[in-house]
């Protein structure tokens, strides 16, 4: 809850940037979406022709192409969803906590509802949909309130170390549990191994439609809180000055957040560092005003976890690379300059 020492004012750089260069910033994202989107139609084992995308699209069956567009095209939509969903959660966690170091994956978020699904599969056998998804947003609402409760412990507070150090260790005996359950179960360890890396292979649109309504309110209510976001980045007391319900606003925003990482969770496994790394791309061309780095965290999101998808195709052909694992070699070094530019030392 304690912004770094060395964290700018919130409105410093906002000035600097007037509404038309985001916009147009905005406009330039957008457009590498849809053309990141056509690379990851057209490429993969089998690289297909625009003249074959545009026949599938049409619905069109008649030849192999064909048929590997109709494959790619929900495997598309799930990497611009998860994305998406991991890229606004990280922005709306940052603001939440005032906390460089804030990521789903770095916080244990997604690492409990990993084990919350696990857990589901082993013990209760739930089989829906719609189980998995309340199962695994159950779990990372639990891992969230049990990380910020353990950073919080001790002097100074939450302090931005102390978060991240709560995080990883819950992470760890997170995934360890996950071992410990899977392990005796051999009719389930294949798929939850899978699984666990986090991707996209795979996908269908029968996985998908399930989780678009969690997915929707979750981006609903991180989107509308950010104002209370801007005003929570002045101090909770200045916050509170300025008539904001401080706890209100921390909690919706963060039930959001949640939405968001549990739902992608449920279909696609934890995927890392999307959620480190994108708002702080973001805020070099939009600045900090939450009402524009929400919305160009949500696109910049889909692109880069495209743009992962489409590389761990192109570098392991004829395999392919999961997005979880091409992810973590991104995100791993920009964590650790993160932490060495903003001199978060105190424990």
């Amino acid at each position: 809850m304690i912004a770094s020492a060395t964290s700018p004012s919130p409105w410093r750089f906002s000035a600097r940037r007037t509404a038309r260069s985001r916009s147009l910033w905005l406009a330039a994202v957008t457009l590498l979406l849809v053309l990141l989107c056509g690379l990851s139609v057209s490429i993969g084992s089998r690289s297909v022709a625009w003249a074959d995308i545009f026949a599938a699209l049409g619905g069109r069956l008649d030849g192999v192409e064909q048929a590997a567009v109709a494959v790619r095209i929900p495997r598309t939509l799930l990497a611009l969803l998860a994305g998406a969903a991991l890229g606004l959660s990280g922005a709306v966690m940052q603001g939440v906590t005032r906390n460089p170091l804030a990521d789903p994956g770095i916080f244990g978020v997604n690492m409990g509802a990993s084990l919350a699904v696990v857990v589901g599969v082993a013990w209760f056998g739930i089989v829906s949909a719609q189980a998995y998804i309340w199962t695994a947003i159950f779990g990372a609402g639990c891992a969230a309130v049990f990380v910020y409760t353990i950073g919080s412990m001790g002097r100074g507070g939450a302090t931005p170390l102390k978060l991240a150090l709560a995080g990883a260790a819950t992470s760890v005996a997170f995934s360890s549990m996950v071992v410990a359950v899977v392990l005796p179960r051999s009719d389930i360890a294949g798929g939850i191994r899978s699984w666990q890396i986090g991707g996209v292979g795979g996908a269908t649109f029968d996985q998908i439609w399930p989780v678009l309504p969690f997915l929707a309110v979750g981006a609903a209510l991180s989107l509308v809180s950010a104002r209370k976001l801007n005003s929570l980045a002045l101090g909770d007391e200045l916050a509170a000055g300025l008539g904001e319900s401080v706890a209100l606003a921390r909690a919706v925003a963060s039930l959001g957040a949640v939405f968001l990482c549990g739902g992608i969770t449920a279909v696609c496994g934890p995927i890392g560092f999307v959620g480190l790394v994108v708002p702080h791309l973001c805020r070099l061309f939009v600045g900090v005003d939450h009402r524009w780095l929400l919305p160009f965290s949500t696109l910049a999101g889909g692109c880069l976890l495209l743009l992962a998808d489409v590389f761990g195709r192109i570098i392991a052909r004829p395999g392919e690379l999961e997005v979880g694992i091409v992810t973590a070699f991104v995100g791993a070094p920009f964590f650790i300059w993160i932490v060495r530019r903003q001199r978060v030392r105190e424990l």
